[in-house]
């Protein structure tokens, strides 16, 4: 450590807006794929194209940035990915077509990596023990907000701009946050301390964790589950504007309610932390999911309207509450030795599996939902699948994971 940390709520508050390039870029501009459609005459997968893109730039920027981090210190790499991020959101807004918006998201999601995987690294160098649990609930509290406000924030600007206003909005606070890093974040990790060639012992430890059936069966069983509700984001601004009518500001505040589940199921699953088995919490999620998944499947097939399509998506959405946070720490469990590549692993994976869901949602056109229905319920059904075939399985014939 080059100095003792200032305030933990400054920090807080620096570092939680760097972990929140992520619901920022994936979010705030949810509630204009209609009008970025109408406005580029690009077909809806063409939009939720430019949705995968930005997940699959977060997922290969923590790849990246991560490693290149602990080879160079942590100011350096998060500077120039917060300016990438910058730059790419001003091209955004310029973006002339669908599939230019798509290559700038890409780029805009790998700058905005280096936030996310920066500051996590930055809380581990700066603390330990007891103080990083905390600063890490500290952190969360930070970060839970934004996707619950960055859909609202969004219709509310689409009353005062047009979506090109939401990628200006999102450079503005690329721009800000870079300023903040540059002048107020000191480097936390001493030359003493970095590594250099790390990126090929990532590598290999990432492979080494691809053939591990237990960590596989709990990280595939979630990403699943975290891209059927990723289905629902890529398709909902479509399916409940186009299809049923809501208003760009009706639907920011159905995602906030949505997301305000996925908070508040977290919390009750942090109360029950220490009580209750971890994998019976994740199985119960994944029942959650796939039971959500299979009412909007339902509503969508047997026409039954909002009222039958708004509590399957709650349900699909909260459930997401329970099975992260536990398939995560049973993940971790079985390998105390590479908890923090397993952990940029399991990252990884969320997005990427959630990105390559997103194209499939719009592959009928904006006008029907019935693709986002079928999207969830089959990602909801294959998640529930590996669970029960291989890390329930590998559960029992393997090892027991040891979780506190």
């Amino acid at each position: 450590m080059t100095q003792a940390p200032p305030s933990r709520a400054k920090y807080a508050l620096i570092l939680g807006g760097m972990t929140a390039f992520g619901p920022l870029c994936m979010d705030m501009y949810l509630p204009a794929f209609p009008a970025i459609a109408e406005d580029l005459r690009a077909s809806a997968a063409e939009v939720q194209l430019s949705l995968m893109a930005c997940t699959m730039g977060l997922a290969l920027g923590q790849l990246v940035m991560g490693p290149l981090s602990d080879a160079l210190g942590r100011r350096r790499p998060l500077l120039v990915g917060v300016a990438i991020y910058v730059l790419a959101s001003i091209l955004c807004a310029l973006a002339p077509s669908g599939y230019a918006l798509a290559g700038m998201r890409l780029v805009q999601g790998f700058g905005g990596a280096a936030g996310i995987v920066i500051a996590r690294a930055v809380v581990r160098d700066l603390y330990s023990g007891v103080a990083l649990a905390k600063f890490f609930s500290m952190l969360m509290l930070v970060v839970g907000i934004v996707p619950i406000l960055a859909p609202v924030v969004g219709g509310q600007l689409l009353q005062l701009t047009t979506w090109r206003g939401v990628f200006v909005t999102l450079t503005a606070v690329g721009a800000l946050l870079l300023a903040v890093a540059t002048f107020l974040l000191p480097e936390t990790l001493p030359a003493a301390n970095r590594r250099p060639g790390s990126l090929g012992i990532t590598l290999r430890t990432f492979g080494e964790l691809l053939r591990d059936r237990l960590f596989v069966g709990f990280a595939l069983s979630a990403s699943l589950a975290f891209a059927a509700m990723f289905a629902y984001i890529s398709g909902s601004s479509f399916v409940l504007q186009d299809v049923y009518g809501m208003s760009a500001q009706t639907f920011g505040v159905v995602f906030a309610v949505n997301a305000i589940g996925i908070v508040g199921i977290g919390q009750l699953n942090g109360r029950l932390v220490g009580r209750a088995d971890p994998r019976k919490m994740l199985a119960i999620g994944l029942c959650c999911n796939l039971l959500g998944a299979l009412l909007v499947l339902v509503a969508v097939l047997a026409g039954l309207g909002l009222v039958g399509l708004l509590p399957g998506l709650f349900i699909t959405v909260a459930s997401v509450g329970l099975v992260m946070p536990n398939a995560t720490a049973l993940s971790l469990s079985g390998r105390p030795e590479t908890a923090g590549s397993a952990s940029a692993l399991l990252g990884v994976l969320q997005f990427a599996v959630g990105g390559m869901a997103s194209p499939l949602v719009g592959a009928a056109g904006s006008h029907t939902a019935v693709p986002m229905a079928l999207v969830m319920g089959v990602l909801s059904i294959a998640a529930m699948a590996v669970y029960l075939g291989m890390a329930r399985r590998a559960v029992t014939r393997e090892r027991e994971p040891a979780v506190v």
